[in-house]
């Protein structure tokens, strides 16, 4: 299995370019949802909002996959590192490929639970979700 390139985690370069990161998501996503009507059929489009959330907030399993990500593993499921294809539509478009998930270990779980990273190929590009993609923050590392 082939895995993402990490890009180290350094200083003021990575909050600068969290905060960009942040901002210019958060901006494109305001709305809970939207209503779409066509000439014959209606459907309601998710826009979930993606916000950003301090590294040190975190819980502590998710600073665990982290370390995991920044090794190259290994994982403890053998779905992690697999490609997140954003089907829901939170995450910023990309092409197929650009995202990879990784399990952040529930307690007590006798699954995968609802925990995951997403990261993009960009530095500092790591999402995490609590609730099984719903939602999204970005992960700052600057606080």
């Amino acid at each position: 299995m082939r895995f993402p390139p990490r890009a180290a985690r350094i200083g003021a370069a990575a909050a600068v370019l969290s905060a960009l990161l942040t901002a210019g998501t958060v901006s494109a996503t305001t709305a809970n949802a939207s209503v779409v009507s066509t000439a014959s059929t209606a459907s309601v489009v998710s826009t979930a909002s993606v916000g950003s959330v301090c590294h040190s907030a975190l819980p502590s399993q998710a600073d665990d996959t982290l370390g995991l990500i920044a090794e190259g593993g290994p994982y403890p499921y053998s779905q992690d590192g697999t490609v997140f294809s954003n089907r829901e539509g939170v995450l910023p478009s990309q092409t197929s490929g650009y995202y990879h998930e990784y399990t952040v270990v529930t307690p007590g779980s006798s699954t995968r639970g609802a925990r995951r990273i997403v990261t993009g190929e960009r530095a500092q590009e790591d999402y995490y979700t609590a609730d099984h993609y719903a939602t999204f923050d970005l992960i700052d590392f600057g606080c």
